[in-house]
């Protein structure tokens, strides 16, 4: 009787730790792929006009363009990071997907009316993917504890 009840506990622990490592699998990779969606949707949208002068319009949207793909490339390091990869490995990684989704990205704006594909964008997309990983590498250490805890580099 007690090795079956042995063997039970047993069992439920292997279950609760399959749960668990299927639970933090979607917790670091669940936000990309979101993020990517998002990114998806707000470019199906036709585009509007921010401001009446250019150049104000230019700098919002060139902005948005920038920091979406920081958020980005930031969410695909934590899953890569998460997921036991170097730092070197996770910045290459986390760069080049980005890189290659801003690829896709203005592909898909192609079919969208009153959008058009521009490489300026891939460009802008990929700075502010590399700034993010540029950031995390030269300030990973003066992070606030949350910000440690959700890229991973604080273990509590």
């Amino acid at each position: 009787m007690l090795i079956l009840s042995l063997k039970r506990r047993k069992k439920k622990n292997k279950m609760k730790t399959k749960i668990a490592k299927i639970g933090k699998i979607f917790n670091l990779w669940l936000p990309p792929f979101l993020w990517m969606a998002l990114i998806f949707f707000f470019s199906s949208l036709p585009t509007i006009k921010t401001s009446k002068f250019y150049w104000q319009d230019f700098l919002l949207k060139k902005t948005a363009h920038f920091v979406e793909y920081a958020v980005l490339s930031l969410f695909y390091f934590r899953a890569f990071w998460g997921s036991k990869f170097s730092f070197k490995k996770s910045a290459f990684l986390s760069i080049l997907i980005s890189f290659f989704y801003a690829l896709s990205d203005e592909y898909h704006q192609s079919f969208v009316p009153g959008r058009e594909p521009r490489i300026r964008d891939v460009v802008i997309d990929t700075l502010g993917a590399s700034f993010a990983v540029y950031l995390i590498n030269k300030y990973q250490n003066k992070f606030p504890p949350l910000l440690k805890k959700f890229l991973g580099f604080d273990s509590s």
